[in-house]
């Protein structure tokens, strides 16, 4: 895309999904190949959604085995699941208002550039 991706929009029933994972099993920081097990979600979908929203997900420090895993953040698992899912859709909603925005001032733009290229004298009585 321009160099950016939006976290939330268009994946929010996946991170619920991964929300969901971590509530049904609580104290225990998971494995990407656990939670794609769990979820049915692919592996690397779960690495990006699990690197991409840090205000969710967490990465636990590297185990002396090398093993990666991940948790919910201290302050999403304080909240409650309905807390969490509307942090998520609001999340969406702002990320959908600012790719609107980013349309509408393209849009501008090329629409203030058109009307620059007639000459003035056709407008003029």
């Amino acid at each position: 895309m321009l160099g950016f991706s939006f976290r939330f929009r268009g994946k929010t029933k996946r991170l619920l999904t991964l929300y969901n994972c971590f509530i049904e099993h609580p104290g225990v920081g998971l494995h990407p190949i656990q939670i794609s097990k769990y979820t049915g979600l692919s592996f690397p979908e779960v690495i990006l959604r699990l690197d991409n929203t840090n205000e969710l997900f967490v990465r636990l420090p590297k185990r002396k085995d090398g093993i990666t895993r991940y948790r919910l953040t201290s302050s999403t698992a304080a909240q409650s699941k309905e807390a969490v899912e509307k942090m998520i859709q609001s999340a969406a909603k702002r990320e959908t208002v600012t790719l609107y925005s980013l349309a509408l001032i393209i849009l501008s733009v090329f629409t203030m550039g058109l009307i620059m290229t007639f000459p003035y004298d056709s407008i003029a009585p």
